[in-house]
C-alpha cells in the first residue's frame, strides 16, 4: 500500500540494466498515455536529482503519467565509469526500453534538460516511435536536426536565460511544427517558477494523448 501525504508522490527506486552495468533510477505509475522518460543532464552538470527533474516526475505524475529519470553510468548509484555521448545514448536507450516495457506501451515521450538535448534527438532517431521531445534549458543542440525529428516538439526556456539563442530556437522549433515556451522571470535553471514548468510540460503530454 502506497502511504504518502497531501502534496508528496511515490517514486519507485529502479534498476536499469546497461550492459553489464545497472543504472540508478526512480519510477512512477499511472494510467495516462504516453509515459514520460526523464533525461537528466550530462554527468559534469548534474543528476537526476536536480529539483527540475523532480519537479518534472512530480507533476507527471500528479496528472497520472508515469515517469522514469535516472543517473548516467558514473553518477549518484549508477555503476560503471563515466563515457561519452554515445554511451550517455545507450544509458538513455536502456532506461526508454524499461519504461516501455514496465508501463505495456510501444511509444513514450522523452524529455532533456540542458545539455542532454542531443541525447534526446539521437535517441528519436533510433526510435522513430517516440510520441514526443521536451527540451528544457537546451544546450548544444544543434537547431537544423529538429525539422528532420518528425515528432512533436516542446522547448521550455527561462526568460531570463541567456545562454539560449531565443529567436533562433523559436524558429526552428515553429519550423518543425513544435512549440516553445517562455517562462516569465526565470533563469537557466529555473531557481523560481519550477510549478510553470512542470504545468508546461503536463499540457504538452495530454496533448500527445492518444485518441
Amino acid at each position: 500500500m502506497r502511504v504518502v501525504t497531501q502534496g508528496q508522490f511515490f517514486e519507485r527506486p529502479t534498476i536499469i540494466p546497461v550492459g553489464d552495468c545497472v543504472l540508478d533510477g526512480l519510477s512512477t505509475s499511472g494510467d495516462a498515455r504516453p509515459p514520460l522518460l526523464i533525461v537528466p543532464p550530462p554527468p559534469e552538470r548534474g543528476s537526476m536529482d536536480h529539483p527540475l527533474l523532480a519537479e518534472l516526475a512530480w507533476a507527471a505524475s500528479r496528472a497520472s503519467f508515469p515517469t522514469l529519470r535516472f543517473n548516467f553510468r558514473g553518477v549518484g548509484a549508477s555503476q560503471g565509469e563515466r563515457g561519452d555521448e554515445s554511451q550517455r545514448r545507450a544509458d538513455a536507450e536502456a532506461a526508454l526500453r524499461l519504461l516501455e516495457e514496465n508501463t505495456g506501451v510501444a511509444s513514450a515521450a522523452a524529455a532533456s534538460f540542458g545539455a542532454s538535448a542531443p541525447t534526446i534527438v539521437a535517441l528519436q532517431q533510433l526510435h522513430p516511435g517516440i510520441a514526443g521531445l521536451c527540451f528544457i534549458s537546451p544546450a548544444a543542440l544543434e537547431l537544423a536536426e529538429l525539422a528532420r525529428v518528425g515528432t512533436p516538439l516542446l522547448a521550455v526556456i527561462g526568460e531570463k536565460d541567456a545562454s539560449v539563442p531565443q529567436a533562433a530556437l523559436a524558429a526552428a522549433i515553429r519550423e518543425a511544427g513544435g512549440q516553445m515556451e517562455i517562462i516569465p522571470g526565470a533563469d537557466a535553471n529555473f531557481q523560481s517558477k519550477l510549478p510553470n514548468v512542470g504545468r508546461s510540460v503536463v499540457r504538452w503530454l495530454s496533448r500527445l494523448r492518444p485518441g
